[in-house]
């Protein structure tokens, strides 16, 4: 590619020639001969980018960050200033590694300033962490990262937590109401309470709106923890949370919702092609999950860009 196609300060050092139509270098960056750097990318002050590195396209770098080798940055990511990236689990002065464990961020994510990414490491699609965290296990699609060592506070593009309005006050009377996420519907249970106790119940086929193959329970989750981040092509499955709190996080992926479960006669229904999350479980959480059809590991879809790609087709 010509020089004219992209711009390198005088003050800066790009040894590649696979660089990118639009892509700055700026002042003392150092580009090393075999990286390879897509479109309209900005890289910033003080920057090094070692030579096994690819970086996609729209992507920004800002000041004080170290690309080592074994590093892919996808499409529209953006790393904060003085990001850390490591290559090395174990490493030793004048000690190489024949092969370095390939760190991954995907398209859309964004990394803050001053955080730290252990190798190895694939930071989802959209997600986001958080200035100074300390990243020490792959974080998934959407996902807010925060603290050391990093755990998930949230998810990017939810807005604030759902609250089902239901058109009566009366906490007894059962009631469906629809949500922004394409099929999914907050359902309140029929309650009866008296001197006896309380008492919630769900019909199949009226308050349950699908036929129950199957069921489990989920319990004693830290609750720094995940569940779910996967879709099921054919099954329904009906969430309450018969002890506890969990948030729900529905996405089909075109929006994203959050939902808290803290009532055992509230429940949420996620349809097929559905990409669900459960996290935040406090610790006397159960969780009961009703499903549509029995266990096929067929039915799970768990990449999250092939979950995308399934949806555009429908």
């Amino acid at each position: 590619m010509s020089k004219q196609d992209y711009f390198v300060h005088a003050s800066g050092i790009c040894e590649s020639p696979n660089i990118g139509r639009g892509t700055r270098i700026w002042a003392f960056a150092h580009v090393l001969p075999d990286a390879v750097i897509g479109e309209d990318c900005n890289v910033c002050d003080g920057v090094f980018i070692e030579n096994a590195v690819t970086i996609g396209n729209r992507v920004t770098i800002k000041c004080g960050v170290q690309v080592w080798d074994g590093i892919v940055l996808e499409d529209d990511v953006f790393i904060g200033p003085n990001a850390t990236f490591t290559n090395d689990i174990f490493p030793r002065s004048k000690l190489h590694l024949g092969e370095y464990p390939e760190t991954r961020v995907c398209k859309g994510a964004s990394i803050g300033a001053n955080a730290t990414i252990l190798p190895g490491l694939t930071i989802g699609r959209n997600a986001m962490v958080g200035a100074g965290a300390v990243v020490t296990r792959s974080v998934p699609p959407n996902a807010i990262v925060v603290g050391n060592p990093g755990r998930i506070s949230g998810y990017a593009e939810t807005g604030q937590i759902a609250t089902p309005l239901f058109e009566t006050e009366r906490a007894h009377n059962p009631e469906v109401v629809h949500t922004d996420v394409e099929g999914v519907t907050w359902h309140r249970l029929p309650l009866a309470i008296d001197l006896r106790g309380s008492l919630s119940v769900g019909e199949i086929g009226q308050q349950i709106p699908f036929e129950v193959l199957r069921y489990f329970l989920v319990f004693d989750v830290p609750s720094a923890e995940t569940r779910g981040e996967h879709a099921h092509r054919e099954c329904h499955q009906f969430l309450v949370c018969v002890a506890g709190e969990v948030a729900v996080v529905a996405d089909d992926g075109k929006k994203r919702q959050e939902f808290r479960l803290d009532r055992p006669n509230l429940g949420i229904h996620l349809p097929p092609m559905t990409w669900g999350v459960q996290y935040k479980y406090s610790a006397d959480a159960v969780l009961l999950v009703l499903a549509s059809r029995h266990y096929s590991a067929a039915d799970y879809i768990r990449d999250y860009d092939e979950f995308l790609r399934l949806k555009e087709q429908l």
